[in-house]
């Protein structure tokens, strides 16, 4: 007679001993795991009423999720396991943990209201990344059309909902009061659509930067970074205001490279 259960084995298939896989193909996974990390730590900061610290870390969590599948193509390190743990990962940081944050923070004084927009809200990045992993690999649409990503990308969607975080924290007067949660309710249901809608964002990732802008364009970004350290709040919010206005401008781009091409259908959903 038999043994009642076989011995487990790890890689059925045959697949590399755990002891056999090179650091590399671990670190963007641990980048994904950090991110949940500061994703629920953020959460949590919040239930406490340390808003500010649980803003910090939403935004930690979407840049470190933002970059782990980047450094797994940097580094040859792509999987399926790592592909899955990234999608899990990005509903979390994204979707969930920015609307709890928002709702604990304003929208809870809305009522009912706060609660459905912060459930649209998450709801909506689910159905954006959902859209995007499923047309990932369609490749009959033109190839200039994946220079544009449809809808706002779900880490642009995290930054811009905590709007109304950043406005309170500039300490200008403005408090979490009752019709300020109704106002930040409609704004919140407004960047939900704005995920799940079909408006074309140019991606900037075919922009080449020329050999003689290399050190302007280098002095420009760590220029952001210092204001972003040294005035976070005036930064974001600066940067959500100048996305809002560079959405309109990419619809028109968007057309007119659409008439140019002679194509009539919308983007892909790719990049």
């Amino acid at each position: 007679m038999g043994a009642p259960f076989k011995k487990f084995e790890a890689h059925a298939s045959g697949g590399p001993r755990i002891r056999e896989i090179p650091m590399r193909m671990v670190l963007p996974n641990l980048v994904t795991v950090l991110a949940i990390c500061a994703g629920l730590s953020g959460i949590r900061f919040a239930f406490e009423d340390r808003f500010e610290p649980a803003v910090v870390m939403v935004l930690l969590a979407a840049f470190l999720d933002g970059i782990d599948g980047r450094l797994a193509r940097m580094l040859k390190a792509t999987s399926k396991f790592g592909a899955q743990m990234d999608s899990l990962a990005d509903i979390v940081n994204f979707g969930v943990a920015p609307a709890l944050v928002l709702y604990a923070f304003l929208l809870d004084r809305a009522g009912s209201p706060g609660w459905i927009a912060a459930l649209l809200f998450t709801i909506a990045c689910g159905m954006r990344l959902a859209r995007f992993n499923v047309l990932a690999d369609d490749t009959d649409q033109p190839a200039w059309q994946t220079e544009y990503f449809v809808g706002v990308p779900a880490p642009a969607g995290a930054v811009l909902v905590m709007l109304p975080c950043y406005l309170y924290f500039l300490r200008l007067g403005l408090e979490p009061s009752r019709p300020a949660a109704f106002i930040a309710t409609g704004f919140t249901v407004l960047v939900a659509f704005l995920l799940v809608s079909r408006l074309p964002v140019y991606s900037g990732k075919s922009v080449k930067v020329p050999g003689d802008k290399v050190l302007p364009v280098i002095l420009a970004v760590v220029l952001y970074i210092l204001l972003l350290m040294a005035y976070p709040w005036y930064t974001l919010t600066a940067s959500v205001a100048g996305y809002l206005i560079f959405l309109p401008f990419s619809v028109r781009a968007y057309s007119k490279r659409a008439m140019r091409e002679g194509e009539k259908v919308p983007p892909s959903d790719i990049g």
